[in-house]
């Protein structure tokens, strides 16, 4: 059975976007998955945060296989695909992959090139996680037009939660156009500390989308620990598994994992 493609993705930075795919990851794997991690963000942050420590000085990259299936020449991405301490394996990215981002405009098919590289391994992974770029340039779509469903991490403030609209316009958009199966995983509410602000902005998304668009009962806290885990290379479970972070991390793991099965044994 082929792989689940999660794109985890929010145009505002800051949300926990690769913190949650690296903790996701590593929950899943611990879980008895087989979990590939794709860094499709120039910046690198989920290759830092899994122990490379000058993402720009690498070779074998997310941005080389790219470039190789936009020219149609013959590759193997296995051969950039890196395996963690903690049992995921991942796809390197670094600030090469700026450039293809603006490459891929004039390249036939361009939202479809990301897609053609993960054709080769898909049937080899229970799980794809991609770390979206903060933006709703070409790699996001990208990344959405190979994806099953969206994780949206939202952080519990009036800015990012003024954001979510655009991001669904451009859900929308990307379902009518390329990907029409592309579904919402849901909303998942980080950095999450508990004040009347952060309950009530959690309590309006609900009401406004929780009828249509699934939001996790899991809220992922603040803390420092969190902050701290990229530095060392690990995830934020092997680095303090007794904090409460790593708890919510643990529980939306099962969580995502019970929703799975359940639609499984509808389908059946």
């Amino acid at each position: 059975m082929s792989a689940k493609i999660i794109a985890v993705c929010n145009q505002k930075g800051g949300v926990g976007k690769t913190t949650t795919t690296v903790n996701l990851g590593v929950g899943l794997a611990a879980a008895g998955q087989r979990v590939l991690l794709i860094d499709a963000d120039p910046q690198g942050s989920l290759s830092v945060s899994l122990g490379i420590g000058d993402a720009d000085a690498q070779t074998d990259t997310l941005a080389s296989v790219m470039v190789r299936e936009m020219n149609r020449e013959q590759y193997d991405v296995r051969s950039c695909i890196r395996h963690h301490a903690e049992g995921v394996d991942y796809l390197p990215a670094n600030i090469e992959l700026a450039s293809v981002d603006v490459s891929m405009i004039n390249t036939m098919s361009r939202e479809y090139i990301l897609s053609g590289v993960i054709a080769q391994i898909r049937d080899e992974y229970d799980f794809i996680l991609i770390d979206c770029m903060p933006s709703l340039g070409m790699l996001t779509v990208n990344a959405l037009a190979a994806a099953d469903s969206i994780l949206i991490p939202v952080e519990t403030k009036f800015l990012p939660i003024k954001g979510l609209q655009q991001l669904f316009q451009t859900i929308s958009s990307v379902r009518y156009r390329i990907n029409p199966n592309l579904e919402i995983e849901g909303v998942l509410f980080t950095m999450f500390n508990g004040t009347n602000l952060s309950e009530q902005i959690a309590a309006t998304v609900t009401e406004t989308y929780g009828s249509s668009i699934r939001v996790f009962d899991t809220r992922i806290p603040t803390g420092t620990k969190a902050a701290e885990a990229p530095a060392s290379g690990s995830s934020l479970l092997h680095y303090a598994p007794k904090s409460k972070a790593a708890a919510a991390y643990t529980a939306l793991t099962n969580e995502l994992l019970a929703h799975r099965n359940v639609k499984k044994e509808a389908a059946v």
